[in-house]
């Protein structure tokens, strides 16, 4: 307990200065480990070489700190994705069945890595704590919290330190979208189409992308801008990205032959 209590002290210290790259890894990981472990993640090998090779290029030049990319496919109807600091990309698998081409998941992709890479998880963690993110440190870097207090500071559907981010993070995180599916030789265009997706889907069965909109404020002046941000690329460059590929179909394909997804945890069971 001495050594706990030390640990938690240091912690604490650190926690009132700026959270390092190793710090904030260390913390993903945890994270990680305890969502993996209370999100159905569908655990198909072929899902998680597409989703983990798609992730991988275009997360590729996204960061100088060299992070190490994880991405996972959330078995879960809703229209969802979320990232969790250090690296780890979530994506609900009813979003990738909304998708029509592989630009619109890799962009969705690129957006969630801006988040990590601007550290908006981090920032309003800070924001929201000051000082006090030493004991968020302390939790996931030792064993001083238990598993109910670290579950509840999780939120497994994405919504506590890992969502809810302000529009001007928002807006940040589809600027380094556009930036990071360029950079991997896709299309950008995939961000405001998917952004029309789910816009047009919110406006004919809104309780299907009720997730995505609680987390992730979205209005028209999204798509206006992110259209802007792509009309200053080079034609010439833009003609030259990919837009969609048979084996993002095939990816749909296989996720489609899987058993329907589960149906969500009722809380507190």
């Amino acid at each position: 307990m001495r050594r706990i209590l030390a640990t938690a002290t240091l912690t604490l210290a650190v926690g009132a200065c700026a959270v390092s790259t190793q710090q904030e890894v260390q913390m993903g990981a945890s994270y990680a480990q305890q969502i993996n472990s209370q999100l159905p993640i569908i655990a198909d090998p072929e899902i998680n070489r597409y989703i983990n090779v798609l992730g991988d290029s275009v997360s590729g030049l996204a960061d100088n700190r060299k992070l190490e990319w994880h991405f996972y496919v959330v078995d879960s109807k809703e229209v969802n994705a979320f990232a969790v600091p250090g690296g780890y990309i979530y994506v609900n698998r009813g979003l990738i069945e909304r998708a029509t081409n592989m630009s619109q998941l890799a962009g969705v992709l690129g957006h969630e890595i801006g988040h990590v890479t601007r550290r908006h998880s981090i920032d309003q963690m800070q924001k929201a704590q000051g000082a006090n993110i030493g004991v968020t440190l302390a939790c996931v870097l030792t064993s001083v919290c238990n598993n109910q207090a670290a579950g509840a500071l999780i939120n497994v559907g994405g919504s506590a330190v890992f969502a809810k981010f302000s529009r001007s993070d928002e807006g940040e995180a589809d600027a380094e979208g556009v930036k990071n599916v360029v950079r991997a030789g896709i299309s950008p265009e995939g961000i405001p189409e998917m952004f029309e997706i789910l816009l047009e889907e919110r406006r004919q069965r809104p309780a299907g992308v009720e997730a995505w909109f609680a987390t992730h404020p979205l209005e028209e002046n999204r798509i206006n801008a992110t259209r802007a941000q792509i009309a200053k690329i080079d034609p010439a460059i833009l003609q030259s990205l990919t837009h969609d590929s048979p084996n993002f179909h095939a990816f749909q394909k296989r996720l489609a032959s899987l058993p329907p997804s589960p149906a969500p945890k009722q809380q507190g069971r």
